[in-house]
């Protein structure tokens, strides 16, 4: 595996690989950023040039100096050859087997080398499997102004709640500890810096209630996926996770951003709302695999 460094090779990489999406969703995401001014600092690595096999985004090896920050060491894979993966992952140059990293993608097909990489050299792996969801119409994304200031004008929340005017924002690094409370992977102090990383560098997005609190939210991270989705419960079945939602898809897909979404699949009305507002669901999965060597454990 080899750093693709050129630009113009960039662009050919991000185009070929859009006709592998939803499976490549994930490595399209992030080569996107890194087109992009890439603010989370990563790099695009290859088993060949331009007939390429797999591809790997990761941060660069100077933002990796944490070796328990698992949020900072994420890796993305999209490979067309699983039977050659486990070569791949196994080289130290490619992977820091010595870290605590997280290894993210959407095929299924990845997890057999990876366990069999991490048995090899004593890393515990923890498994995480949700459902994936793209929207029904994923454009064509090579540039960005990626203005995360320009405001769209959302709706109130249902006709039986039409006396209480909920508004809209755009979030700021000053929300991290919010959400960071209420995010399933995180409530750790790395996870409240990533978030607060996100939140400088890409788009967040919430909805304030009657009192000015902040009650519902999406934030956007660097392999352009919106994550890190929550409502205050008292706020719920109002509408408003929907409304984000379907306006963020409207946003987005004026700017030309990619964007997808992964939720668990015992969320029955989180999935129906997803799939009311345009989004589809993806028979590959999200795929996440935390890997810890035993030193750190």
């Amino acid at each position: 595996m080899f750093v693709l460094h050129d630009s113009q090779n960039l662009q050919i990489l991000h185009k070929s690989l859009e006709k592998s999406i939803p499976e490549s969703i994930k490595v399209y995401g992030a080569i996107f950023n890194i087109k992009n001014k890439n603010p989370f600092k990563m790099e695009v690595l290859v088993d060949a040039w331009p007939d390429y096999q797999t591809v790997i985004t990761r941060p660069q090896k100077q933002e990796m100096k944490d070796d328990q920050d698992h949020y900072t060491n994420t890796y993305h894979i999209f490979t067309k050859a699983p039977d050659k993966l486990e070569e791949v992952l196994s080289c130290s140059q490619v992977i820091n087997w010595e870290q605590t990293f997280q290894i993210q993608g959407c095929q299924k097909g990845l997890d057999e080398a990876i366990r069999k990489v991490a048995t090899s050299k004593s890393v515990q792996v923890d498994y995480v499997k949700t459902m994936l969801f793209i929207p029904e119409l994923l454009k064509k994304h090579e540039t960005s102004s990626n203005d995360k200031m320009e405001f769209f004008e959302m709706h109130k929340v249902d006709d039986n709640n039409k006396k209480i005017n909920f508004s809209n924002m755009f979030l700021d690094a000053s929300h991290a500890g919010l959400i960071n409370e209420h995010w399933a992977f995180g409530k750790n102090e790395r996870s409240l810096k990533y978030i607060e990383r996100c939140l400088q560098d890409f788009l967040g997005f919430g909805v304030l209630g009657p009192e000015g609190e902040l009650v519902s939210w999406v934030v956007m991270e660097q392999s352009c996926e919106l994550r890190m989705g929550y409502t205050i419960p008292k706020y719920r079945n109002q509408g408003n996770m929907s409304q984000i939602i379907c306006h963020l898809k409207k946003y987005l897909s004026q700017k030309e951003i990619p964007f997808y979404i992964h939720a668990a699949d015992n969320h029955e009305k989180h999935l129906q709302a997803l799939k009311n507002v345009g989004y589809k669901f993806c028979p590959c999965g999200w795929h996440q695999w935390k890997c810890t060597p035993k030193k750190c454990c």
